[in-house]
């Protein structure tokens, strides 16, 4: 990828962040604070599903993709994100932008193939019993794994191979930070092939994704309601009500932010917003929902934790 101008080919500009001097320390340690609580929560989600030997199942194993992905996603945004609040600076090279954008849809795209993964294991597990213990073997989970981080490398790599057609005649990124179509829009040749296949990208990862999850869910859910005991079934329903409004809102919010690309008449702040909202609330929230609201695991947690403060002798 090349560019028309020197200006463009050295440093790119992101647009402001709107933020008055006085302001810069107290957003730049949210940021911070944000961004070590998420790393904090993955990785406890992280090291408690390595360090148990009996956590070492298809569920936790699958499960052990969500946090991983939620990682690279964060430090995609965040740690460019606070160093330029800090120099109050939005400045940044090609290089540097190119590998930003390349890793903020491989999250996007990982996070919708990852839950959906997890909610056919789950579909089986749940409703199909007798089949599970075939369906998901070592050899067929590694395969499993496997499939899903190069399906996200072929379906992303090829989005970005496309750019490396043409050369760049801008240097200012329309948004908070670097995405395919915030790249596509510096681009002053057409660009029709790349935004059809950026459109079929993402209806085919949100159509598919969605249809699995919501099929899986209610069949998950039907199930566990004809189950006799009262206490399944208030848990199925929460569980089942929770992993369906997370993933239909991230959903949503996706969608959004692609399509606002699209129609100028869209707000560029909420759509830098809603951008936003989707590197930092799913990692939050995903190990907390996902992953410590299991009881296994939080037990794990929770024994980790005690193991801890005992050998340093601080509790």
């Amino acid at each position: 990828m090349q560019s028309n101008d020197s200006n463009a080919s050295s440093l790119w500009r992101m647009e402001s962040l709107g933020i008055p001097p006085s302001g810069t320390y107290p957003v730049f340690i949210t940021g911070l604070f944000t961004y070590c609580f998420i790393l904090t929560c993955n990785i406890t989600v992280l090291l408690a599903i390595s360090l148990d030997h009996q956590l070492h199942k298809p569920m936790y194993v699958l499960l052990f993709n969500l946090p991983l992905n939620d990682v690279l996603g964060a430090t995609a945004l965040f740690p460019q994100l606070i160093s330029s609040i800090l120099r109050q600076n939005r400045d940044i090279s090609p290089a540097a932008c190119l590998i930003q954008a390349v890793l903020v849809h491989f999250y996007g795209a990982g996070a919708l193939i990852i839950l959906s993964v997890m909610a056919y294991d789950r579909y089986v597990a749940i409703c199909r019993p007798l089949l599970y213990h075939s369906v998901m073997t070592s050899s067929k989970l590694r395969m499993i794994i496997v499939a899903m981080w190069t399906t996200n490398t072929v379906l992303i790599g090829v989005l970005f191979l496309m750019l490396t057609r043409f050369r760049f005649c801008r240097n200012l990124i329309t948004d908070t930070f670097c995405t395919n179509p915030s790249l596509t829009k510096m681009i002053c040749e057409n660009t029709s092939i790349n935004n059809y296949y950026g459109l079929a990208l993402t209806a085919f990862l949100q159509g598919v994704s969605t249809a699995v999850v919501v099929f899986t869910y209610i069949q998950i859910l039907i199930t566990c309601l004809f189950n006799k005991q009262a206490d399944t079934k208030s848990k199925a329903i929460r569980t089942c009500a929770t992993h369906l409004v997370v993933f239909i809102v991230y959903q949503i919010n996706i969608c959004f932010f692609i399509l606002s690309h699209r129609f100028d008449q869209v707000s560029p702040y909420l759509r830098r917003s809603v951008g936003v909202s989707i590197l930092v609330f799913p990692p939050i929230l995903n190990p907390l929902i996902y992953g410590l609201n299991t009881k296994e695991i939080r037990n794990k947690v929770i024994y980790m934790f005690r193991k801890h403060c005992v050998s340093s002798e601080k509790c």
